[in-house]
């Protein structure tokens, strides 16, 4: 079968084999109508234009890199189809690079350089000194981050990750609830280290502190491990905030195990709600971070990147969504150790009146 060629197009669309090439590379002073007759062309000889052969030619690819972390967890996978739909509806391709830790950043950044990308998304918790040398080492090639600190000078699009942790933990203070155990992400991020420093803020400024803490990895196997460590001693805590909802999900498997009840006996707050939180057992409390609009904003903005500032920052807020695994502290519950001390007196005073 002869391959569908970039005359064969201008041939069915009336004009010259120049204009074709001048509407692939997205170039100007094409008049719309032109522009839609070549568009039309190519979609019905389903011709597909060489990106390889435009880089050579020193083209605009309209590529965008993207370097993210795990996509078997909900949230980057849920950027990722967010960021490939945008592109695509933009007439642009999306190159991803996985990394599993900050260390492989500057590698996937050189990789993604070498193939001509025309801007680079980075979806990798990264410190401050990290972000910044990224972002000299791409220029002039735009970068934004997702996961950084407000203070990195560099461009980010990050969600108020303070402003999530104090609405949670409200929630529950709100509630009644007094023992609130915390199970934080891995140290090494930003976000989990900024979610856990804003419930404990929030947990002092109502004068209370931490039942417990403990950190995972933000895989659901991770919540299951650290759930039953939170569950295990001899005073159950009231309420867990827990950094996402995988992990949540995990907790709550093992709340389900041991018996205990949620949220009668205890309640749950997730984080970030993913697409599945609103299915588990019981629908999941948590906090909503639109994933899908931090996807489509960051498209928008490295097809056409904020020019003349040093650095374009902004805070996506962030809301509570309220579901079944929170509910007030019952009033007339009481911890384990509290009946085991009520279980033995009782005890003592059986055998009392049985001796007379």
């Amino acid at each position: 079968m002869k391959a569908i060629t970039l005359y064969d197009v201008a041939l069915l669309a009336g004009v010259s084999y120049q204009t074709v090439s001048r509407v692939i590379n997205d170039a100007e002073h094409v008049s719309a109508r032109t522009r839609e007759k070549v568009q039309q062309a190519m979609a019905e000889l389903h011709y597909v234009p060489n990106r390889g052969a435009q880089q050579l030619a020193g083209k605009r690819t309209r590529t965008l890199g993207l370097i993210t972390t795990d996509l078997a967890l909900h949230a980057p996978s849920q950027i990722v189809s967010a960021v490939k739909s945008r592109a695509a509806e933009q007439g642009a391709s999306v190159l991803i690079s996985m990394v599993e830790h900050a260390q492989q950043c500057q590698a996937a950044v050189q990789e993604l350089l070498a193939q001509r990308v025309e801007a680079l998304l980075v979806n990798v918790p990264l410190d401050d000194p990290d972000a910044e040398q990224l972002q000299k080492m791409a220029s002039p090639v735009p970068v934004l981050f997702l996961d950084v600190s407000p203070s990195a000078q560099v461009n980010s699009l990050v969600f108020n990750a303070g402003q999530g942790a104090t609405l949670g933990a409200e929630h529950l203070i709100t509630l009644g609830h007094q023992r609130i155990a915390l199970l934080s992400g891995p140290d090494s991020s930003v976000s989990a280290r900024a979610r856990l420093a804003g419930w404990k803020t929030s947990l002092a400024q109502a004068g209370l502190e931490a039942a417990d803490e403990v950190h995972g990895d933000w895989s659901a196997a991770s919540g299951y491990e650290k759930g039953h460590q939170l569950l295990s001693g001899a005073q159950l805590p009231d309420a867990i905030l827990v950094a996402n909802d995988q992990m949540a999900l995990g907790v709550m498997r093992a709340c389900a195990e041991k018996g205990i009840a949620v949220p009668g006996q205890i309640s749950i707050v997730g984080f970030d709600d993913t697409a599945d939180s609103a299915w588990f057992s019981p629908p999941l409390t948590t906090v909503r971070q639109a994933f899908r609009e931090a996807g489509e904003r960051s498209v928008e903005w490295l097809l056409t990147p904020t020019r003349g500032e040093k650095c374009w920052q902004v805070q996506l807020p962030v809301t509570l969504v309220a579901r079944h695994s929170s509910a007030p502290r019952a009033a007339d519950r009481v911890d384990r150790e509290e009946l085991a001390h009520q279980l033995r007196h009782l005890a003592l005073l059986a055998e009392k009146i049985a001796r007379g």
